[in-house]
């Protein structure tokens, strides 16, 4: 799918991903500009015990600051916010963070789902959204989402990912902006750091 040039600035981007979404961040991170001029969230199901695990290894491949996310904290840019193993992320109006721990969405918490949605009805056109490798049909209700809103909906090449179900999901259910081979994605979002 051909990737369309958009003028339009990213006020925010969101990665979503489960099984096999690691591999893909590792390759991300150390690609990625230090002056991105946009918040970058991260939803990745994850087990509660492996808690500094991602945010250490991220740490440890880029320039960003990367840190869990803290509950009224806002998203500001340039900075690299992970959503708390078994926690909800929502975005606020004012654009910060709400920590929920209300019933699990997609069997999973926190849920793709619940960020993109809320984020889609804050940033509108001004978001992009990214669904990596999963075993599981989260992130498809919140892409749709995004696409209402007037988001850009951006999904790993099933083909590349470790586990093809989550972003074969979204493939069938909404219409992508574009979908790219996960060694695509870090040169698409410093293309967006306009």
């Amino acid at each position: 799918m051909a990737e369309t040039v958009d003028s339009t600035p990213c006020g925010a981007l969101i990665i979503g991903g489960s099984a096999g979404s690691l591999d893909v961040l590792l390759e991300i991170f150390p690609a990625l500009m230090n002056d991105i001029g946009f918040p970058i969230v991260l939803v990745i199901h994850r087990k509660a015990s492996n808690e500094s695990l991602l945010t250490d290894l991220l740490k440890s491949r880029t320039t960003l600051e990367v840190n869990e996310a803290e509950e009224k904290e806002f998203l500001s840019p340039g900075k690299v916010f992970i959503a708390p193993a078994d926690y909800h992320m929502l975005i606020e109006e004012d654009q910060s963070i709400s920590l929920d721990y209300s019933e699990k969405v997609n069997y999973s918490r926190p849920s793709i789902d619940v960020t993109f949605q809320s984020a889609a009805e804050v940033y509108r056109e001004k978001l992009v959204c990214i669904l990596l490798s999963g075993s599981n049909a989260d992130g498809v209700e919140g892409l749709k989402s995004v696409n209402n809103f007037g988001g850009k909906v951006v999904i790993q090449n099933p083909n590349t990912a470790i586990m093809p179900y989550m972003p074969q999901q979204a493939v069938l259910n909404v219409e992508p902006h574009v979908i790219l081979d996960s060694h695509d994605m870090a040169d698409y979002i410093n293309k967006l750091n306009n």
